[in-house]
């Protein structure tokens, strides 16, 4: 669907019902560990190719045991293979999900801003005749004085 207009809303009971669903999601996966920077640098990253790399790997294991030593632990090779597998399946329903909730709250966003810009012109030009305004309309500016303040910085340092 094409970007249009978003006119929607969010209830409390929504909110709560979504925070109790993502809640389940981290529930159902108390294994998700976080990884430093220095160890997301040292692992090993499994992309398309490395996927079926490692499962040709696990075909080769599991018909041929024989081969491999007593230490390697084939069960725990077939279930890090098939979490990855799983997790990997949730991770690109996650970042669709994600993408669509970035993309809406920057359009939602921009929508609200472009109002407020409106707002802030009227209270501008009501301030000139309106007793009270002045005020409002300086402390909206206020939003736009420290990007002037460096736009003027910059020009004045080329």
């Amino acid at each position: 669907m094409s970007y249009q207009n978003i006119s929607a809303q969010l209830t409390e009971t929504d909110l709560q019902d979504i925070q109790a669903a993502l809640e389940t999601i981290e529930t159902k996966l108390p294994f998700l560990v976080h990884l430093t920077v220095e160890e997301r640098r040292k692992l090993f990253k499994m992309g398309n190719k490395s996927l079926a790399f490692v499962s040709n790997s696990l075909t080769a294991a599991q018909a041929n045991p024989d081969i491999l030593p007593a230490s390697f632990d084939l069960d725990e090779f077939r279930s890090d293979y098939h979490l990855a597998t799983t997790l990997t399946e949730v991770h690109f329903r996650l970042q669709q999900l994600t993408e669509k909730v970035d993309d809406t709250l920057m359009a939602v966003s921009s929508e609200a801003m472009n109002s407020s810009l409106t707002v802030y012109d009227y209270v501008k030009t009501a301030a000139k005749k309106t007793p009270g305004l002045k005020a409002i309309a300086d402390q909206l500016g206020d939003r736009f004085k420290a990007s002037r303040s460096k736009a003027a910085k910059e020009v004045s340092v080329s």
